[in-house]
């Protein structure tokens, strides 16, 4: 199944990227993802959740690998300050290296770009969500052209498939930002942990892409690594990948196909839990998969550049 999303005169979907990129690695593997995916039109990568110079600059370098310049990168609120586990690999890249152009105000900019598109914007979030409370206060008219697609939550299942539900991460991060996000009069879609939660690729999948002599596969290996020597408990780079949560919501901006999905009413507690309550506001989730192995292959494929 394919969304009922807005689609410009060529097909497209256009999108804003919302993105605490930097913090896990799977935001990195999530805009390899999206900036191959030709149905969706990406207008700008927004910083989210901070560190706003660090993580603009790890995505205006991915951005001019992968010879996407056209992209404008906005800075998002709560503070230019701070880096993360991929600074080695921006450390000698400054932001006024990007040919592009650099929004300071990454919120007046997703304004801005939903408030004049012709077409209905999909805003695509996998951070803990300050810009979006931030937006709706300075104009709350976005709901009207826009629609939210989010990696949000922990409905019946939590990390690993747990049987026990999580105050997932960026919900817990800032609560208040993801219920306004949810409370907003828009459609708004998630993949709960649910369903991204157990997304990693292992054996023949991952060594296409860990293997791959593609510019932009191979920056994208040289994060993961360099983010995974500095991160507690992670994965071997070499083996598998980590979870990469952040790849559905990039593929539910388009596509809802080997995904089970409900309309269910969702609250978001103070304390980052999303729990199935009639009191809360309808959403739409992914809450299972249809066919994962599928998933995967259409993954490795899009990563790799072959559909």
């Amino acid at each position: 199944m394919t969304p009922d999303n807005g689609r410009d005169e060529n097909g497209r979907i256009p999108v804003i990227f919302d993105t605490d990129i930097g913090d896990d690695i799977d935001d990195t593997w999530a805009l390899v993802m999206l900036l191959r995916s030709p149905e969706l039109d990406l207008q700008l990568a927004l910083t989210d959740h901070g560190k706003a110079d660090y993580r603009a600059r790890i995505m205006a370098r991915i951005l001019e690998i992968a010879g996407r310049t056209d992209v404008p990168v906005g800075l998002g609120v709560g503070g230019h300050e701070g880096t993360g586990r991929q600074a080695a690999w921006v450390e000698d890249y400054a932001l006024a290296d990007y040919p592009g152009t650099v929004h300071e105000d990454g919120v007046g900019a997703m304004i801005e770009i939903i408030m004049n598109s012709p077409t209905p914007v999909t805003v695509i979030c996998i951070g803990p969500v300050p810009n979006i409370p931030a937006a709706l206060e300075r104009e709350p008219r976005i709901v009207e052209n826009a629609r939210f697609v989010g990696m949000h939550g922990s409905l019946r299942l939590g990390y690993g498939g747990s049987e026990t539900v999580s105050a997932e991460y960026n919900v817990r991060e800032n609560s208040a930002a993801c219920r306004a996000a949810f409370e907003a009069d828009w459609d708004v879609t998630i993949t709960p942990l649910d369903t991204c939660g157990i997304v990693t690729l292992r054996g023949d999948r991952y060594r296409r892409i860990r293997d791959s002599e593609d510019p932009l596969l191979q920056a994208l290996m040289e994060n993961y690594r360099a983010w995974a020597a500095v991160a507690e408990r992670a994965p071997n780079p070499e083996e598998r990948s980590s979870t990469l949560f952040d790849t559905v919501a990039v593929y539910l901006a388009f596509s809802e196909e080997h995904l089970m999905m409900e309309e269910l009413p969702v609250l978001v507690t103070d304390d980052g839990y999303t729990r199935i309550d009639e009191s809360g506001v309808t959403v739409r989730a992914a809450t299972g998969w249809e066919d994962l192995d599928a998933y995967l292959d259409f993954l490795v494929d899009r990563l790799a550049g072959a559909r």
